[in-house]
């Protein structure tokens, strides 16, 4: 499966991996600060999100194999790989399974760890706005808000909104399987998993996704992780604290 990117800057390859109901367009901004350190970001759109194509099947085991094959295909080596949420489970098994592909790791608010479902509520109102007839951005968050009450969220949200006619908006998710896999999304990394080279865990000071009780789990799989907390960030970390996420991801690079 061909993914779709953006490339930003050039130099060492970065591949950024985002999270669940995302696109990479969520990270053009502090990729492009990244492209300018001298390094050539690739910011991938994940299957059933953004740009790429949509599917039948997803698991971590296809979406690992899709990063894969996108490098192939550009010929990346030695890169270093990052992902949040739903894209730093994937990015843990790329990394797992394909150690002398990533020089090094970085995983954003995500643990090992199985997650039950909780995006339901998000999801039926998604469900809700592409079975309406929407006209206005303004128009779409004032429908979502009935769902959702954080207004971060829903411009996170929103940002999967583009003219599918001229007259109509529409969202460039695959909900329906979205829906129909949103456990696989939450599954735990498998436990043979490992990889030993150098890894950062960023987790949001108050963001309940890393809890002390993970940092042994995490350390089984990433034996040479280092855990480090942003301040004033939840769950976006990359977009609640930019320039602490970002000098914090530099230092380790």
């Amino acid at each position: 499966m061909e993914l779709h990117s953006t490339i930003v800057g050039e130099g060492k390859p970065l591949v950024v991996l985002h999270g669940f109901l995302g696109m990479s367009d969520n990270w053009k901004t502090i990729g492009s600060k990244f492209g300018g350190e001298g390094y050539e970001v690739h910011l991938l759109d994940q299957r059933n999100h953004g740009r790429s194509p949509h599917t039948e099947e997803m698991n971590y085991s296809v979406m690992a194999e899709d990063v894969v094959q996108y490098c192939k295909t550009r010929n990346l080596e030695n890169i270093i790989l990052l992902g949040h949420s739903m894209g730093g489970k994937v990015a843990m098994q790329v990394a797992g399974e394909n150690p002398s592909l990533v020089e090094k790791l970085i995983v954003v608010d995500i643990s090992p760890k199985y997650y039950s479902p909780h995006h339901q509520t998000i999801l039926e109102g998604l469900t809700a706005l592409d079975n309406e007839t929407i006209t206005s951005r303004g128009d779409a968050e004032d429908f979502l808000s009935d769902y959702i009450k954080d207004k971060g969220t829903r411009l996170f949200l929103l940002k999967n909104l583009y003219w599918k006619t001229k007259e109509k908006l529409a969202l460039r998710l695959n909900l329906k399987v979205l829906k129909e896999k949103i456990e696989e999304v939450g599954k735990a990394l498998q436990s043979g998993v490992k990889y030993d080279k150098p890894s950062l865990f960023i987790k949001g000071a108050k963001s309940d996704y890393i809890t002390a009780e993970d940092e042994d789990l995490i350390r089984l799989h990433f034996p040479n992780a280092k855990i480090v907390t942003v301040a004033g960030a939840g769950h976006w970390v990359h977009a609640e604290n930019m320039e602490e996420f970002y000098s914090k991801v530099m230092s380790f690079i």
